[in-house]
């Protein structure tokens, strides 16, 4: 099915089943902003009455196609949380003919209690009126947030301290442990001042994308193409080297973007780590 076709059915689904009273699509398909392309998952919320007859029942998602893979979040215990009451249940679909369908059931009967507007929105199907004041769908739900001073300084502190790690396990030749520390936390804190930088530059009257995915549209081509020199494959010397022009992005950052918040940061902290770790990699 093309787009247009699946739309279609979906409304169609949707209007003879008396169980669903809303169907509403969300993410990047709903967002002005994001050109359109094939690989864009389809996020739809149904909001429905008797939730349990569609959980207990696999097979009433085949009026979309045969399915390639599919996952259902909410019965894994990879990732759960038990201790979390879970109010919807979620599809994630990818079919034969490569639609890809993240659909969510959301029970009516928690809809003035538990429902969370969400500014990307688009009405498909809502018999009930629930949703006749909804403003256009927009983006700024997503918009880049302004720190405050103390997770601002956390921040910083956090990036400094774990360049650390990525620095011993380079001098150890330990190249699985310094890529896990470069990525799983020391870019997390580089990439949320890249973010804060587009925020300053945009007024914060833009998303950055999951993962950065919307940072090259928004960024100065030298300072993209300086954040792409700080991925490195599995050589030693490389990993060094993007380290050090990591720390060196993020030191330029750190003390503008203080300067611009007028917020209070240990650059001479900065420093001092920057000297250690060109030590250790001499050594």
């Amino acid at each position: 099915m093309d787009n247009k076709e699946l739309k279609n059915t979906i409304i169609d689904f949707a209007k003879n089943d008396a169980r669903v009273r809303a169907v509403l699509l969300n993410g990047s398909r709903a967002n002005p902003n994001i050109l359109p392309d094939r690989y864009q998952d389809f996020d739809l919320l149904f909001i429905v009455n008797d939730i349990e007859s569609f959980i207990a029942d696999r097979e009433w998602t085949s009026f979309l196609g045969k399915t390639i893979i599919q996952q259902l979040p909410d019965e894994m215990l990879l990732g759960s949380d038990p201790k979390e009451e879970k109010v919807t249940f979620t599809y994630l679909m990818i079919f034969e003919d490569e639609n890809r369908v993240d659909l969510t059931l959301f029970p009516k009967s928690k809809f003035h209690s538990d429902f969370k507007n969400d500014s990307l929105t688009m009405i498909w199907v809502d018999k009930d009126h629930l949703f006749k004041n909804i403003i256009t769908s927009n983006d700024s739900d997503y918009h880049i947030v302004k720190p405050n001073e103390r997770i601002f300084q956390e921040t910083c502190n956090e990036f400094w301290w774990v360049c650390t790690y990525v620095a011993k396990g380079l001098a150890r030749k330990e190249v699985l442990y310094a890529k896990d520390m470069m990525e799983s936390v020391v870019r997390p804190m580089f990439m949320n001042l890249i973010a804060w930088h587009i925020g300053v530059e945009k007024k914060f009257q833009v998303s950055f994308g999951k993962s950065g995915k919307l940072a090259k549209k928004h960024l100065a081509k030298e300072l993209y193409q300086s954040i792409l020199q700080t991925y490195a494959d599995a050589s030693i010397e490389n990993n060094w080297l993007a380290l050090i022009h990591m720390m060196t992005i993020f030191r330029d950052l750190e003390i503008n973007l203080a300067a611009h918040f007028q917020y209070r940061v240990n650059i001479d902290e900065a420093h001092s780590v920057y000297r250690y770790i060109l030590k250790i990699r001499n050594d």
